[in-house]
């Protein structure tokens, strides 16, 4: 026979487990996954650096997440890195739109920013972005800064 005290740990415990399920099933089929599904299409942006930037990444328009980079691949003629943006179907860019790899912070981790452009007509589904900006890094530009104050720059 059990205890009232070994009962409620076992009511306790199928709470959580059910808590975790429902959370495991929202993640797999509802919630953000639903937004970035099949109401989505794809354009290309080949970034010199992409440090940082992995699938998955967010995609960012004006600070919103609007999308999620879903795969990058090297370009092996030109050795830049191809980035594949899904992107919801209600987000219309024009083609002079630019993509930039931005960092949260000093520590965060990176995303892609997409900059709408003024032009009249639209980027369509397999479309490249051709005005890109690479991942910056950090550490070198800090290097450059003591390089050009040991060599006489603060002066």
């Amino acid at each position: 026979m059990q205890t009232p005290a070994e009962r409620a740990e076992f009511w306790v415990g199928a709470a959580v487990l059910t808590v975790a399920a429902g959370f495991l099933v929202w993640s797999t089929q509802g919630g953000a996954a639903r937004h970035l599904g099949s109401g989505t299409y794809e354009l290309r942006a080949a970034f010199p650096n992409v440090d940082g930037i992995e699938t998955g990444t967010d995609i960012r328009v004006a600070g919103v997440k609007v999308g999620r980079v879903s795969g990058i691949d090297l370009d092996p003629q030109t050795y830049l890195a191809e980035a594949r943006l899904r992107i919801p179907n209600d987000i219309q860019l024009p083609t002079d739109s630019a993509a930039l790899i931005q960092s949260d912070g000093l520590l965060g981790g990176a995303y892609i920013e997409l900059q709408p452009g003024g032009a009249p007509d639209l980027l369509q589904a397999g479309d490249e972005i051709e005005d890109v900006q690479g991942a910056v890094s950090l550490i070198s530009l800090m290097m450059k800064f003591v390089d050009s104050q040991a060599s006489g720059g603060g002066e």
